[in-house]
């Protein structure tokens, strides 16, 4: 036996086999998690990686078991999983405010970056044709991840023809205006009822739901496709005021709440208010805070504080970027076991299957009218290809960053700015 049972906020215990989580000081205990942060480029993958390799097989906090099966609790949980560790971590070695201190010190560089940029993007805009060519190639770049993505994630997660059935109708559901909630809980029940061998019933909820989902698109004229398009990028957001504060921290709340499936799951929960529904941005200013996140070494999340930016300036940030990692705080600091325990039953873990095969079923939707706004000609087809083999070739640290950078100096070079 790797650890004891019981409570994450055990302080310095000793554990069987050499392993021990220490009490550290609270400064070196931000300063810890303040250099994860830094160094978090590559994606989760990576950040998990360095944090597994200095705490569990370096420095032997917990055993290699016990960080599995954490692990696996925050892969169904929403949020990010690297964000969570170490606020495990950090709760382990100094109760809940180390949990605080450790969350905060990993996402601090990320934020502070994002929010230097935001400024940045808008204070100064896109005011040359050179700086427009860059961002519309950097589009396509982001549009190529977010395809990447979605046959990633779904490839882990979409795993039999239920599945697929279920991701399938999110996706016309989600261009038919069907609100997010209502196709993520029909998602889960059709795949329990279908796990516990109830298949005319799962079969009759998923006849019922594509009937509505095709009413609904015939009396909207698919306009959910339609409203799901914008413009392209150019400089502040079309909203004349600042959205409210309450409304961007709400907006971020239920965003980090949905995130099942990885950071990318964040995106057409985040889409759906700032572009659809509350109209604060385009959908290329979207993609642009996107292609900003990518440069960064952070989750992809921190791309909230972009679109909180842009809806309520500096204040806005904060809110949104608050609301979006507050669950993720959460989760851990108020019930880890709890949720282990919780998230262990089999209906529970089957109903959530089909809720993480329904956002992907939205992800897909939502890229769709991201290629609209981002493959406008050949020269955007041609990047667009070139990219997306590079990415399904390679599985290197920094190929997200790397073709973000080339993107750019694609557009730069066509420019004819030099």
């Amino acid at each position: 036996m790797h650890a004891k049972s019981g409570s994450p906020a055990t302080g310095s215990a000793p554990e069987a086999d050499g392993y021990s989580v220490p009490r550290e000081p609270w400064l070196q205990l931000f300063l810890r998690f303040l250099r994860f942060g830094a160094l978090a480029w590559g994606g989760p993958v990576a950040q998990i990686a360095m944090i597994r390799h200095e705490l569990v097989d370096q420095e032997r906090w917990i055993g290699s078991a016990q960080f599995n099966r954490v692990l696996a609790v925050y892969q169904v949980l929403p949020g990010p999983e690297a964000h969570e560790l170490c606020v495990y971590f950090g709760m382990r070695s100094r109760g809940r405010w180390g949990g605080v201190l450790a969350g905060l010190g990993f996402m601090l560089p990320g934020f502070l970056l994002m929010f230097a940029l935001s400024w940045a993007y808008v204070r100064y805009g896109l005011k040359t044709d050179a700086l427009q060519a860059v961002f519309a190639a950097v589009q396509v770049a982001v549009a190529a991840l977010i395809v990447r993505a979605v046959v990633r994630i779904g490839g882990h997660v979409v795993t039999d023809r239920w599945l697929w059935g279920i991701a399938i109708l999110a996706t016309g559901a989600q261009l038919a205006g069907a609100h997010f909630a209502l196709i993520l809980a029909v998602g889960g029940a059709i795949y329990l009822l279908a796990r516990r061998e109830r298949h005319a019933m799962a079969l009759l909820l998923a006849g019922v739901a594509l009937a509505a989902a095709t009413v609904l698109a015939v009396k909207n004229g698919w306009s959910g496709l339609a409203s799901l398009t914008g413009a392209g990028s150019t400089g502040p957001g079309p909203r004349a005021s600042a959205m409210p504060l309450p409304a961007l921290f709400w907006s971020g709340l239920k965003a980090g709440l949905l995130t099942f499936g990885g950071a990318y799951t964040v995106i057409p929960f985040l889409q759906r208010d700032a572009v659809t529904r509350g109209a604060w941005m385009s959908n290329g200013q979207f993609l642009d805070g996107l292609a900003l996140s990518g440069l960064l070494p952070a989750p992809l999340i921190i791309f909230s504080t972009f679109v909180g930016y842009l809806g309520g300036g500096p204040w806005g940030a904060v809110a949104m970027t608050v609301g979006i990692f507050l669950p993720a705080f959460a989760f851990t600091l108020v019930g880890h076991d709890a949720l282990e325990r919780l998230v262990h039953q089999p209906q529970i873990r089957v109903f959530l299957e089909g809720v993480t095969a329904g956002v992907v079923g939205l992800i897909a939707g939502t890229t769709l009218a991201l290629l609209r706004v981002s493959l406008t000609g050949v020269e955007a087809l041609v990047l667009f290809a070139i990219v997306l083999a590079i990415l399904f070739a390679s599985k290197a640290k920094w190929a997200i960053p790397a073709v973000i950078a080339g993107a750019a100096l694609w557009g730069w070079l066509s420019s004819g700015a030099l």
